[in-house]
């Protein structure tokens, strides 16, 4: 596994990256914005890792925002800002999980390991046994999983990867009620269970992306008190 680490903090880099050689993971480091997307351009990593401050011109936010629109690759948020408003701004611009410093050297390898595992197998099955479809086609709304693509009426919705795993697993059983932390598991991993007001976030954001609003909402259906399902008949 090849990551590539734009930070600052260069004592902080070298430890981590030493660390994270020693399980096989190979760790370029990058200052800034335009030296990483030569090297990210060049060698295409399997996932990146941001610090949220950065010198020149653009953060870690921009380069969330830019990530989703051009490479689309799994992001870890790195940053020692810790307030839930931030985390819920960096997993809504497209990050897939978000590392609060100081943090620990078996939890970042664990997170990794965790992201890279979700964006392998598009989240986990909800049934055991069960072979999850490609591609759903529901109402006018068609998603497909090897591309991440979702489509609403033949035209594409620039869906963040967990907004995207969070609309495929209601799609792929309308009518199921899901409780929220059933929701969160499945898109972000355990560790974010109980951050409700992170998930309802990513449902909104959805909800505009697809069109809808919360008092008319054709595709996502809140159940007071227990969480979401997508509606039946679609």
């Amino acid at each position: 596994m090849h990551i590539v680490w734009i930070e600052d903090e260069h004592a902080l880099l070298q430890e981590c990256a030493d660390y994270l050689r020693r399980e096989s993971i190979e760790v370029t480091g990058a200052v800034e914005f335009e030296e990483a997307r030569t090297v990210i351009e060049r060698s295409r990593p399997d996932l990146l890792l941001v610090d949220w401050t950065l010198p020149g011109e653009m953060n870690g936010i921009d380069i969330c925002k830019y990530n989703l629109k051009h490479w689309q690759l799994p992001l870890i948020m790195v940053t020692a800002r810790g307030d839930e408003f931030d985390k819920v701004l960096a997993l809504e611009l497209g990050a897939d999980d978000y590392l609060t410093k100081p943090f620990g050297l078996r939890e970042l390898s664990a997170r990794i390991k965790a992201v890279m595992r979700r964006a392998s197998q598009g989240g986990r099955s909800l049934d055991p046994g069960i072979r999850e479809e490609k591609v759903l086609r529901r109402a006018e709304l068609t998603l497909d999983m090897d591309r991440f693509l979702v489509q609403r009426n033949g035209e594409k919705l620039e869906l963040t990867r967990t907004e995207f795993l969070l609309l495929w697993k209601l799609a792929s059983y309308p009518g199921r009620v899901f409780t929220r932390a059933h929701l969160m598991d499945e898109a972000l991993g355990e560790g974010y269970i109980g951050y409700e007001r992170t998930l309802d976030s990513h449902i909104r954001n959805l909800r505009r992306k697809l069109g809808e609003h919360e008092s008319d909402s054709p595709f996502v259906q809140t159940v007071y008190g227990v969480g979401y399902r997508f509606a039946e008949g679609n």
